[in-house]
């Protein structure tokens, strides 16, 4: 059984995350079986991008690092708060973690903007939310990232996405990472995705 840690910091966007629930949990239940979610957080409650509240199954603290086989971000909204926990030495001491392991690490829009500001993407490309009236790309190139103008960039074990339109892509492509490609493509039917 694989793990993965979703992150989340305050501020998050729910569907982000949700989707990670989601497309891995429909795995444990209807596909392979072999997946399994932990939602982390740094607070007993989240407040998400539009206040829905979210109670994490786990404070980071509780949680040992090693237990996990990947590592799922969601984004979230600068106006929320999302960049205080994300920036935070406790986000990116986890981030180094999963990176130094190689271990898969999916992100979903300005969530790639944690591992920029932790200094893995240096030399390597990536996407954050690209709207022309968005400042996110210059802020990830100042990591200096590749920027790369697509929806979704796998540079090894990292995955990066472009905005939240991506976000069911990539929690597909994680649950790909982690299982087979013939699993996910049985797990996205059984979703209603073909």
């Amino acid at each position: 059984m694989s793990k993965t840690l979703l992150l989340l910091a305050n501020g998050f966007e729910a569907v982000e995350a949700s989707v990670f629930t989601d497309v891995l949990g429909w795995n444990k239940w209807e596909g392979d079986g072999s997946t399994e979610v932990v939602t982390v957080g740094l607070h007993e409650e989240l407040q998400c991008t539009w206040n829905f509240k979210v109670k994490p199954e786990k404070l980071l603290h509780e949680v040992t690092l090693e237990d996990f086989d990947a590592l799922a971000i969601p984004g979230g909204f600068e106006e929320a708060g999302f960049y205080v926990d994300a920036f935070s030495e406790d986000f990116q001491a986890v981030v180094h973690h999963f990176d130094a392991q190689k271990k898969p690490i999916a992100t979903i829009c300005v969530a790639s903007l944690i591992l920029g500001h932790s200094g893995i993407l240096k030399n390597k490309q990536a996407i954050t939310y690209n709207h022309p009236t968005s400042k996110r790309l210059t802020q990830l190139a100042s990591y200096d990232a590749v920027i790369m103008n697509e929806r979704i960039v796998q540079t090894g074990h990292i995955v990066t996405s472009s905005n939240p339109g991506t976000a069911f892509d990539v929690a597909f492509r994680l649950l790909e990472i982690l299982t087979t490609v013939t699993n996910t493509q049985k797990v996205k039917r059984l979703m209603g995705f073909q």
